[in-house]
């Protein structure tokens, strides 16, 4: 019944799986012909098979998907470079930047307007580049792990799904920002040091050697997987609950604008407490990548329990104001390309008969 091996992967996605079970007893009322094809539904996302640009779980679905992470992630990142600045200067200086107001005054006291986009070219280099590992990743490991797991596993355990699938593309994805973190770091918090990425890179090599643009990708671990597994795990779980309780109709009655609002309005409640996880790693890495022979254990300590807790307001508006845009530029990539976008997941048919919930 599942001719490929794309459509058996599909068929064990975490928001196709219990549809898959549903639909596969229904294919044959649901494949009318026309002029000679069959129209028979794609069930993975919930449309027509001329209604998508590829197949789910395919190499171009992947690529595009990566290239949708490239863009939700290189533009906001960007975006917010002033108050990403500000924030950065907080954590390393607290006794100059005393607040999120007083920081912007004195810079632009001390740089001037032009100094708010200090850093500017390693983080759309880097963030683009994590964009691309992180979402990318994450549409593989998922299916992935959902093919391991069978589908009514997956529809059980789904929420572990998330984490674990967000967790393994985070792991790449830092390795691949850590360089232009180091560079953006250095370029924010030391005046003086240098004004541009092309300044900085070769310094930093020539003074500290390739260590330098990785002596920081542990802490970042330790910041961008906590904040991913509950970036990817809140908003998946929060778009589940968003239709099931609060809007008033079916998703597949939304249209594409208004399931784009739930995917932003998703996006900045996951981002909120993607801030809140992830924050005392962030003030690690800012001052890590400030200074020199410093390790993350010794800048955790002299930090102290209040310290790593410096600049958290201005990271919550950053992060939760990110992430809603990160996910709603996404969806849209993924709306503008025509690809399958699987519906919430619901329990398998064979799950209900198990717990006798069907008759």
């Amino acid at each position: 019944m599942y001719p490929t091996t794309l459509t058996q992967l599909a068929r064990a996605n975490p928001f196709s799986a219990p549809l898959f079970t549903l639909q596969q007893v229904e294919e044959p009322k649901q494949s009318p012909v026309k002029n000679g094809q069959s129209t028979r539904r794609l069930a993975a996302a919930a449309v027509a098979d001329s209604d998508v640009s590829c197949e789910f779980g395919s190499a171009k679905y992947y690529a595009l998907c990566g290239f949708g992470g490239i863009l939700s992630c290189g533009i906001t990142h960007t975006a917010v470079v002033p108050l990403d600045l500000v924030k950065c200067r907080l954590q390393v200086d607290p006794a100059k930047y005393k607040s999120i107001f007083n920081g912007f005054s004195v810079t632009i006291r001390e740089d001037g307007i032009r100094g708010l986009a200090k850093g500017w070219a390693p983080t759309f280099i880097g963030y683009s580049m994590q964009g691309l590992c992180k979402f990318g990743f994450y549409e593989v490991f998922k299916i992935m792990y959902s093919d391991l797991l069978g589908e009514e596993n997956t529809y059980m355990w789904r929420t572990s799904l998330y984490l674990a699938a967000s967790a393994s593309a985070e792991f790449f994805a830092d390795i691949a920002l850590a360089p232009m973190e180091a560079c953006k770091v250095r370029i924010q918090t030391q005046p003086g040091y240098a004004n541009t990425l092309r300044e900085c890179g070769p310094k930093m090599y020539a003074e500290e050697g390739l260590w330098a643009f990785y002596k920081g990708v542990v802490p970042l671990w330790m910041r961008q997987i906590p904040y991913t597994m509950m970036k990817f795990a809140c908003f998946e779980r929060t778009v589940e609950a968003l239709y099931k309780y609060v809007v008033p109709k079916p998703r597949s009655e939304c249209s594409k604008s208004e399931q784009l609002v739930v995917t932003f309005v998703a996006g900045y409640i996951a981002g909120v407490f993607c801030a809140i996880v992830s924050h005392p790693a962030d003030s690690v890495v800012s001052v890590l990548n400030k200074e020199k022979g410093s390790t993350a254990l010794q800048v955790l300590k002299r930090l102290g329990p209040r310290g790593v807790w410096k600049g958290l307001f201005a990271r919550i508006i950053m992060i939760g104001t990110l992430t809603a845009l990160q996910w709603f530029i996404y969806d849209s990539v993924k709306v503008y390309f025509r690809l399958p976008r699987p519906p919430p997941p619901e329990m398998p048919e064979s799950l209900k008969k198990k717990l006798g919930l069907t008759e």
